[in-house]
């Protein structure tokens, strides 16, 4: 049995008590500072424990897994998320979707993790996605539009998440263009698409979604994340039900998405518009062709966004990085 197994039954077998570090090497036959090191090890799993001095090391809360059958049971969907493949911990779930794409995986097929080693963010950033703390899921689409309109689904899917996350935390939550979703300018949420087409006719849409629920300050890695992101239990003060997330998210999702077919962008748009962060501010934006700056007045039906130039004529900013531009003090 690996030393992390053993540690955690040692502290299952005697909940809530401590355990001094000179019994736990004693009895694991090792030092004390592996022990510190395997404690930390289990803490980067989720595993919480309180250290006093000359006390030890007491257990005091074990990660939150996701239960399929508690989702399926839960879910109020008739399409997104009826068919789910589960990970302990997988290096992409975009990965794991693509794979089962190209095995015949049906519309609505859902894969999610507890942990990603390897999760990734648009532009080839990394995401950072501690186990047992976020929902980190990839979900199948097979919508019937044409390639170009693939851009409105992150548009699409955003809407669906700042929804349902209003909803459940009434946290004000906003979209800043085109698929990151903040609170008070940290971001929270992040949404990444990779598609496939045919005959300019889109295939199938592999949309990725990550969330930071219970992320602690301490799971953030360094001052310079924690200054630009946050998760749902820190803004909101308490530990949320990733289930719960999980269920409302699908659930708006296949009624918007259900719009969509029947009516077209247009009402996306609409929602869209009502929750952005991004309109009616001076923006900027770093491009191959250099800065880019203007001011954000709306996105086309494209799903690209609108934006008034210095000369008063406007241009369409189809893909970048935004930055918001502080207001100058007079």
């Amino acid at each position: 049995m690996a030393i992390n197994e053993q540690l955690i039954r040692m502290f299952e077998e005697r909940p809530q008590q401590f355990l001094s570090g000179e019994e736990i090497s004693t009895k694991l036959n090792c030092s004390r500072t592996a022990i510190w090191k395997h404690i930390e090890r289990l803490r980067q799993e989720g595993y919480e424990f309180e250290a006093v001095s000359r006390k030890g090391y007491r257990l005091t809360a074990k990660p939150e897994k996701l239960d399929v059958q508690d989702i399926l049971k839960r879910l109020e969907t008739s399409v997104l998320g009826r068919t789910i493949h589960y990970y302990d911990e997988v290096d992409s779930t975009q990965t794991v979707a693509r794979s089962l794409v190209s095995q015949g995986a049906e519309e609505g097929t859902l894969v999610v993790a507890e942990q990603q080693t390897a999760g990734r963010g648009r532009l080839g950033r990394k995401w950072h996605s501690p186990k047992g703390k976020g929902l980190w899921m990839s979900l199948v689409l097979k919508p019937r539009i044409p390639l170009q309109f693939t851009p409105q689904l992150t548009l699409l899917i955003a809407v669906a998440l700042c929804r349902a996350l209003r909803q459940i935390t009434a946290l004000p939550i906003g979209i800043k263009w085109p698929n990151d979703l903040l609170i008070e300018g940290k971001k929270i949420s992040g949404i990444l698409l990779e598609s496939s087409a045919e005959d300019e006719n889109v295939q199938h849409v592999v949309a990725g979604v990550g969330i930071s629920v219970n992320l602690t300050a301490e799971d953030y890695p360094d001052d310079e994340l924690r200054a630009k992101a946050t998760s749902l239990a820190i803004e909101a003060g308490k530990k949320l039900d990733r289930t719960d997330i999980l269920c409302q998210f699908l659930k708006e999702l296949e009624t918007v998405y259900a719009l969509y077919h029947e009516q077209g962008f247009a009402p996306i748009k609409l929602l869209w518009e009502a929750l952005s962060v991004s309109l009616h501010r001076p923006v900027t934006c770093q491009t191959p062709k250099g800065l880019l700056e203007g001011y954000a007045v709306g996105i086309d039906d494209s799903g690209a966004l609108t934006v008034r130039l210095s000369d008063g004529s406007t241009t369409q900013w189809y893909s970048g990085d935004i930055q918001f531009v502080a207001p100058e003090k007079r």
